[in-house]
Protein backbone atom coordinates (compact mmCIF):
# COMPACT_ATOMS: atom_id res chain seq x y z
CA UNK A 1 0.00 0.00 0.00
CA UNK A 2 1.26 3.43 -0.92
CA UNK A 3 1.30 5.95 1.94
CA UNK A 4 0.16 9.55 1.61
CA UNK A 5 3.79 10.66 1.96
CA UNK A 6 4.83 8.38 -0.90
CA UNK A 7 1.98 9.78 -2.99
CA UNK A 8 3.07 13.34 -2.15
CA UNK A 9 6.62 12.42 -3.21
CA UNK A 10 5.26 11.24 -6.58
CA UNK A 11 3.26 14.44 -6.94
CA UNK A 12 6.26 16.64 -6.06
CA UNK A 13 8.39 14.77 -8.58
CA UNK A 14 6.03 15.51 -11.47
CA UNK A 15 3.96 18.57 -10.51
CA UNK A 16 5.61 21.99 -10.49
CA UNK A 17 2.53 24.19 -10.97
CA UNK A 18 1.10 25.43 -7.66
CA UNK A 19 -2.42 25.68 -9.07
CA UNK A 20 -2.37 22.05 -10.20
CA UNK A 21 -0.99 20.97 -6.84
CA UNK A 22 -3.76 22.90 -5.05
CA UNK A 23 -6.35 21.23 -7.28
CA UNK A 24 -5.01 17.76 -6.51
CA UNK A 25 -4.95 18.48 -2.77
CA UNK A 26 -8.52 19.79 -3.01
CA UNK A 27 -9.71 16.63 -4.76
CA UNK A 28 -7.92 14.55 -2.11
CA UNK A 29 -9.67 16.59 0.59
CA UNK A 30 -13.09 16.03 -0.99
CA UNK A 31 -12.40 12.32 -1.49
CA UNK A 32 -11.37 11.87 2.14
CA UNK A 33 -14.53 13.67 3.24
CA UNK A 34 -16.74 11.36 1.20
CA UNK A 35 -14.84 8.26 2.34
CA UNK A 36 -15.58 9.22 5.96
CA UNK A 37 -19.20 10.00 5.11
CA UNK A 38 -19.73 6.61 3.46
CA UNK A 39 -17.59 4.52 5.81
CA UNK A 40 -15.02 3.77 3.08
CA UNK A 41 -11.22 3.54 3.28
CA UNK A 42 -10.13 7.14 3.63
CA UNK A 43 -6.49 6.45 2.74
CA UNK A 44 -7.32 4.70 -0.52
CA UNK A 45 -9.87 7.31 -1.54
CA UNK A 46 -7.43 10.08 -0.59
CA UNK A 47 -4.67 8.53 -2.72
CA UNK A 48 -6.97 8.49 -5.75
CA UNK A 49 -7.74 12.17 -5.28
CA UNK A 50 -4.16 13.19 -4.62
CA UNK A 51 -2.67 11.28 -7.55
CA UNK A 52 -5.39 11.67 -10.19
CA UNK A 53 -3.61 14.40 -12.20
CA UNK A 54 0.01 13.67 -11.20
CA UNK A 55 1.01 13.23 -14.86
CA UNK A 56 -0.82 16.23 -16.36
CA UNK A 57 2.33 18.34 -16.79
CA UNK A 58 4.24 15.54 -18.54
CA UNK A 59 1.21 14.18 -20.46
CA UNK A 60 -0.98 17.27 -21.07
CA UNK A 61 -3.10 15.76 -23.85
CA UNK A 62 -6.15 13.54 -23.89
CA UNK A 63 -4.17 11.00 -25.89
CA UNK A 64 -1.77 10.54 -22.97
CA UNK A 65 -3.42 11.64 -19.69
CA UNK A 66 -3.98 9.64 -17.54
CA UNK A 67 -3.28 6.52 -19.64
CA UNK A 68 0.48 7.10 -19.88
CA UNK A 69 0.69 7.86 -16.18
CA UNK A 70 -0.96 4.60 -15.08
CA UNK A 71 2.11 2.39 -15.70
CA UNK A 72 4.26 4.92 -13.83
CA UNK A 73 1.99 4.64 -10.79
CA UNK A 74 1.99 0.85 -10.95
CA UNK A 75 5.81 0.86 -11.08
CA UNK A 76 5.81 2.91 -7.88
CA UNK A 77 3.53 0.45 -6.09
CA UNK A 78 0.28 2.40 -6.20
CA UNK A 79 -2.59 -0.06 -5.67
CA UNK A 80 -4.44 -1.08 -8.82
CA UNK A 81 -7.78 0.02 -7.35
CA UNK A 82 -6.38 3.58 -7.18
CA UNK A 83 -4.89 3.40 -10.68
CA UNK A 84 -8.23 2.09 -12.00
CA UNK A 85 -10.08 5.02 -10.37
CA UNK A 86 -7.61 7.46 -11.92
CA UNK A 87 -8.10 5.91 -15.36
CA UNK A 88 -11.89 6.10 -14.95
CA UNK A 89 -11.93 9.79 -14.01
CA UNK A 90 -11.32 10.74 -17.64
CA UNK A 91 -14.24 10.04 -19.98
CA UNK A 92 -11.98 9.67 -23.02
CA UNK A 93 -10.24 6.58 -21.63
CA UNK A 94 -13.39 4.51 -21.94
CA UNK A 95 -12.67 2.97 -18.52
CA UNK A 96 -16.06 2.61 -16.81
CA UNK A 97 -16.76 4.01 -13.38
CA UNK A 98 -18.31 1.14 -11.46
CA UNK A 99 -17.15 1.57 -7.86
CA UNK A 100 -18.32 4.26 -5.47
CA UNK A 101 -14.72 5.52 -5.26
CA UNK A 102 -14.47 5.87 -9.04
CA UNK A 103 -17.73 7.79 -9.17
CA UNK A 104 -16.62 10.00 -6.27
CA UNK A 105 -13.35 10.89 -8.01
CA UNK A 106 -15.17 11.91 -11.17
CA UNK A 107 -17.68 13.90 -9.12
CA UNK A 108 -15.02 15.73 -7.09
CA UNK A 109 -12.59 16.57 -9.88
CA UNK A 110 -14.19 19.47 -11.74
CA UNK A 111 -16.20 20.94 -8.85
CA UNK A 112 -13.08 21.61 -6.78
CA UNK A 113 -11.73 23.75 -9.62
CA UNK A 114 -14.91 25.79 -9.68
CA UNK A 115 -14.84 26.27 -5.90
CA UNK A 116 -11.18 27.33 -5.99
CA UNK A 117 -11.98 29.85 -8.74
CA UNK A 118 -14.90 31.27 -6.73
CA UNK A 119 -12.56 31.59 -3.74
CA UNK A 120 -9.81 33.36 -5.65
CA UNK A 121 -12.09 36.09 -7.02
CA UNK A 122 -13.33 37.02 -3.55
CA UNK A 123 -11.59 40.10 -2.13
CA UNK A 124 -10.41 38.07 0.88
CA UNK A 125 -9.33 35.05 -1.20
CA UNK A 126 -10.56 33.03 1.78
CA UNK A 127 -12.54 29.85 1.19
CA UNK A 128 -14.20 30.48 4.53
CA UNK A 129 -16.05 33.37 2.87
CA UNK A 130 -17.46 31.17 0.08
CA UNK A 131 -21.03 29.93 0.32
CA UNK A 132 -23.07 27.57 -1.84
CA UNK A 133 -25.02 30.66 -2.93
CA UNK A 134 -21.82 32.32 -4.18
CA UNK A 135 -20.96 29.14 -6.10
CA UNK A 136 -24.46 29.09 -7.64
CA UNK A 137 -24.11 32.73 -8.67
CA UNK A 138 -20.82 32.07 -10.44
CA UNK A 139 -22.21 28.82 -11.93
CA UNK A 140 -24.71 30.87 -13.94
CA UNK A 141 -21.92 32.94 -15.52
CA UNK A 142 -20.65 30.52 -18.19
CA UNK A 143 -17.64 32.77 -18.88
CA UNK A 144 -16.51 32.43 -15.27
CA UNK A 145 -14.09 29.54 -14.74
CA UNK A 146 -14.91 28.34 -18.23
CA UNK A 147 -12.38 25.54 -17.78
CA UNK A 148 -14.55 23.97 -15.07
CA UNK A 149 -16.78 21.77 -17.19
CA UNK A 150 -20.26 22.34 -15.79
CA UNK A 151 -21.72 19.39 -17.69
CA UNK A 152 -19.12 17.08 -16.14
CA UNK A 153 -19.86 18.58 -12.71
CA UNK A 154 -23.58 17.84 -13.16
CA UNK A 155 -22.93 14.39 -14.62
CA UNK A 156 -20.48 13.57 -11.84
CA UNK A 157 -22.91 14.45 -9.07
CA UNK A 158 -25.64 12.49 -10.85
CA UNK A 159 -23.48 9.39 -11.31
CA UNK A 160 -22.38 9.62 -7.69
CA UNK A 161 -26.00 9.91 -6.58
CA UNK A 162 -25.73 13.24 -4.77
CA UNK A 163 -27.85 16.26 -5.67
CA UNK A 164 -25.64 18.91 -7.31
CA UNK A 165 -25.92 21.64 -4.67
CA UNK A 166 -25.70 19.17 -1.79
CA UNK A 167 -22.52 17.90 -3.46
CA UNK A 168 -21.23 21.48 -3.76
CA UNK A 169 -21.96 22.02 -0.06
CA UNK A 170 -20.15 18.80 0.90
CA UNK A 171 -17.06 19.59 -1.15
CA UNK A 172 -17.02 23.21 0.02
CA UNK A 173 -17.23 22.15 3.68
CA UNK A 174 -14.40 19.65 3.21
CA UNK A 175 -12.22 22.27 1.53
CA UNK A 176 -13.03 24.89 4.17
CA UNK A 177 -11.92 22.46 6.87
CA UNK A 178 -8.59 22.06 5.06
CA UNK A 179 -8.11 25.70 4.04
CA UNK A 180 -4.56 25.97 5.39
CA UNK A 181 -3.15 23.04 3.41
CA UNK A 182 -4.99 24.23 0.30
CA UNK A 183 -3.55 27.74 0.67
CA UNK A 184 -7.05 29.20 0.74
CA UNK A 185 -7.09 30.85 4.16
CA UNK A 186 -7.11 34.23 2.47
CA UNK A 187 -5.15 37.41 2.70
CA UNK A 188 -4.68 39.11 6.07
CA UNK A 189 -6.14 42.38 4.81
CA UNK A 190 -8.82 40.65 2.66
Amino acid sequence: MTTRQEALDIVREFVKNDGLLRHMLAVETAMRHYARLYGEDEETWGLAGLLHDFDWEIHPTLENHPQSGAPMLRERGVPDVVVQAILSHANHTGVPRSSRMEKALYACDEITGLIIAVTLVRPSKAIGDVTVKSIKNKWKDKAFAAGANRQEIEDGAGEFGVELWEHAANVLAAMQANAAELGLEGQPDG
